[in-house]
């Protein structure tokens, strides 16, 4: 071994000792009394992260469980009943040593890290948690005493969450996603109903926003899709949108042969009550996707760029269209070079097929 001189011979020697350290480290010993899941993003991620919550609380009813989350997407897990606390970090103001101190401060026995960046791996190492879970992508494996064997790719987000609480032996007892709303966020929905035709028809939610350029169908696809469910289905036409997304919204609305509503300003809260008020789902694979699915709403996914599979909207009422009949399917790219063909090729026809399939599936 190469000779290193002073200090750095010294800390050497402490990171070896304490390597050794975390290589010995049993499961669980004692039953954990303060517990912390790490989850920064994104909404629909920290959703499909929800079931973890419940099965940590049947198996330990008496510890405290905290969720540590971007502000952003705190809203997903601010009413979960299995939940203590949550901390809201907000990557523009608050600092990795800040949130460094807070955490320690909680004196948690467990930590389980479901996001596995260089941060958060970094808060797990130096939280001062005996047992830290997390998955060893890249260099991260120092930060962890129970490494779990990811299996992105082999199944769906929320039992690829789920491996990090069989891997400490804990039963599953649930896997459904869990967004509680609350009685300030019911009530705006009902105002914002009470503005809607009160004729009988049903009303379909549509959502042409998600994160990724490559996820989005088409603005004018929206409106021609929308435009027949009003034609053939005789429904009310919902148009949500997010941050940033209200142009899109205005386009699509103005598209439309037929009219249709738009779901005012809100908060990530105030949002999901209004899904939860529609009949169907229509939506590009995003975090109000996810929420319509968690709510019992059920949802249609346009997919192209992402997996169905393995991201789609959880449970056996909802569904999923794609092109199948392009060849670069799933190639995770947040934006695409040769026209997006998965998602400016897909039929507003073939996309009203699949929402038939989820309509019959769920009669009103």
């Amino acid at each position: 071994m190469m000779k290193i001189d002073g200090w750095k011979n010294s800390f050497f020697s402490i990171y070896l000792v304490r390597l050794d350290q975390f290589r010995k480290t049993p499961l669980l010993k004692t039953e954990p009394t303060n517990i912390l899941v790490i989850k920064l993003r994104a909404i629909g991620d920290v959703l499909l992260s929800t079931p973890v919550l419940e099965n940590l609380r049947a198996r330990y009813p008496d510890a405290r469980i905290d969720v540590l989350t971007e502000k952003f997407a705190s809203d997903v897990v601010a009413e979960n009943p299995f939940v203590n606390s949550v901390i809201a970090f907000d990557r523009k103001r608050d600092s990795s040593l800040s949130l460094i101190r807070r955490v320690r401060s909680g004196g948690y026995s467990l930590v389980i890290d479901l996001f596995c960046n260089p941060r958060t791996a970094l808060i797990t190492y130096l939280s001062g948690a005996p047992v830290r879970v997390g998955f060893p992508f890249r260099n991260r494996a120092y930060a962890y005493t129970v490494k779990v064997a990811p299996r992105g790719g082999e199944v769906h987000n929320v039992h690829f969450n789920l491996d990090a609480l069989r891997a400490l032996s804990i039963p599953i007892v649930a896997d459904r996603p869990l967004f509680r709303l609350n009685a300030a966020a019911v009530a705006f929905a009902g105002e914002w109903a009470s503005t809607l035709p009160s004729d009988g028809r049903i009303l379909i939610g549509v959502n042409a926003g998600g994160g990724w350029s490559s996820k989005r169908w088409g603005v004018a696809q929206f409106a021609a899709f929308a435009d027949m469910a009003v034609e053939l289905r005789n429904a009310a036409i919902a148009v949500f949108w997010g941050p940033g997304e209200e142009p899109d919204a205005d386009a699509l609305r103005a598209a439309m042969k037929h009219d249709s509503f738009k779901v005012p300003k809100t908060s990530l809260m105030q949002s999901a009550a209004c899904i939860k008020r529609c009949s169907f789902f229509v939506s590009n694979d995003s975090g109000p996707m996810h929420i319509a699915a968690a709510l019992g709403v059920p949802t249609l996914g346009i997919f192209g760029p992402t997996h169905p599979n393995l991201q789609g909207p959880y449970g056996d009422a909802h569904a999923w269209i794609r092109n199948e009949a392009v060849p670069c399917l799933g190639c995770n790219l947040t934006a695409c070079t040769i026209g997006n063909m998965c998602m400016s090729e897909l039929t507003p026809e073939a996309v009203y097929r699949a929402f038939d399939t989820v309509a019959s599936r769920n009669p009103i």
